[in-house]
């Protein structure tokens, strides 16, 4: 037991979800909510007896405590040690990491490896620290220093990229730079080397990790690019919402005739065209376009064997649920109308709020309304370095179908 911390103390009933090991502390069900307890602070939480029950990170907001541990100990370089080795061993077991072929995976996925509100990316030997809670911005260098330890120099550069990731109302970029520790902003903990180049199946790509989204690159659909590798031989391809261009190369190197990249951002064509510049120099097979999707798919997509649908995510919030529902059908009637018969669609929602039930139902009514004839090959989710913890279903945020449209 540690009486470092101050003590939260939770409403009569309000455990049983901690109880199932829910890494989850809603504010509503804390009893006596304490104003002075700093955002970012390490709290103990306590049963309405007054029983330990979980020790965490305190943040203001609905999510009020994320749950570091069941155990009441001291949260010091030793615990981030254990947390980031148990997960990088579970990589190595599962082939993920020290593999030649792949210097690219996910070495901590926030709750899924038991540190919520923690992301972490490895690039060759660059890491990409992500934070989307105060606490573990305010433990970036104790995480730092742990990570280091841990990867035993497979790492020498750190990067640090939380600006647009922690909460706008935690205020914690506004401090003047002589307060290191709150307001530091985006940059290098470790190292600086400017080499962003990163192998995934063996295939080339430039990171962004400084301007890119998320990390720089999304790792998550490594395995389903895979899988459009296999059915792409002999086939014309067009790859929407393509920002990096990963399935765009995948499909050229499964033999495609004809790959197309589109894209509304000028920015992601430009990166598309760089890395399959990287794989395929002046391969003619390849062209990228600037343009909306809608009007892309209008125009040109009745020329296509296979199309994949991979947009940003339509919902960040449940109010905006409806919404992205009628979003999803929108963009898949489109896409059922244009594919040629005997095509195969690959479509995805990255929308957390998003169920596999919601998607697959919005995906049912654009095949109904398109009066198409589909077949679900593949129903595909997050790869093994974005596992869910079996306590929190809620981690499970990407959901995919490939479907032969006849």
């Amino acid at each position: 037991m540690t009486d470092t911390y101050t003590n939260i103390r939770l409403k009569r009933g309000k455990d049983e979800s901690l109880r199932r090991f829910h890494p989850w502390v809603f504010s509503g069900a804390i009893e006596l909510p304490d104003n002075d307890i700093p955002e970012g602070s390490i709290v103990r939480v306590l049963t309405s007896q007054g029983n330990f029950i979980a020790v965490g990170h305190y943040q203001i907001g609905s999510i009020a405590v994320r749950v570091l541990s069941f155990s009441d100990i001291t949260i010091d370089s030793s615990f981030w040690e254990r947390r980031i080795a148990a997960a990088f061993s579970m990589r190595q077991r599962t082939g993920i990491a020290d593999n030649p072929q792949n210097n690219t995976y996910r070495l901590v996925h926030g709750e899924g490896d038991r540190l919520p509100g923690l992301v972490i990316d490895c690039y060759g030997r660059t890491a990409v620290i992500q934070a989307h809670s105060v606490g573990m911005h305010m433990s970036r260098h104790d995480i730092a220093g742990a990570l280091l330890k841990v990867m035993d120099g497979r790492i020498e550069n750190i990067y640090y990229k939380s600006e647009t990731t922690l909460p706008f109302k935690a205020d914690l970029f506004s401090l003047s730079n002589d307060d290191k520790a709150v307001g530091e902003r985006n940059g290098f903990l470790y190292g600086g080397s400017s080499e962003n180049t990163a192998i995934e199946n063996g295939l080339s790509f430039h990171v962004d990790w400084i301007n890119g989204q998320k990390t720089g690159f999304f790792i998550d659909q490594r395995e389903n690019r895979s899988l459009l590798e296999r059915y792409s031989k002999g086939k014309s391809v067009l790859n929407m919402f393509c920002y990096t261009g990963g399935f765009s190369f995948y499909a050229m190197r499964g033999g495609a005739c004809l790959v197309h990249s589109v894209d509304s951002s000028a920015k992601a064509i430009e990166l598309t065209r760089a890395n399959v510049n990287l794989n395929f120099p002046a391969d003619p097979r390849h062209d990228a376009f600037c343009e909306d999707a809608f009007k892309y798919l209008d125009r040109e997509g009745d020329k296509y064997d296979i199309i994949i649908l991979d947009p940003p995510a339509f919902a960040k919030h449940r109010a905006a649920l409806r919404n992205a529902l009628k979003g999803y059908t929108r963009l898949n009637v489109k896409a059922f109308e244009r594919i040629k018969p005997g095509g195969i669609l690959s479509t995805f929602s990255c929308s957390q709020v998003v169920t596999k039930d919601n998607f697959r139902n919005a995906v049912f009514t654009a095949a109904a309304q398109a009066k198409r004839n589909v077949r679900i090959l593949h129903q595909l989710h997050q790869p093994a370095d974005h596992p869910i913890n079996i306590y929190h279903p809620e981690g499970e945020y990407l959901k995919g179908l490939v479907l032969y449209v006849e």
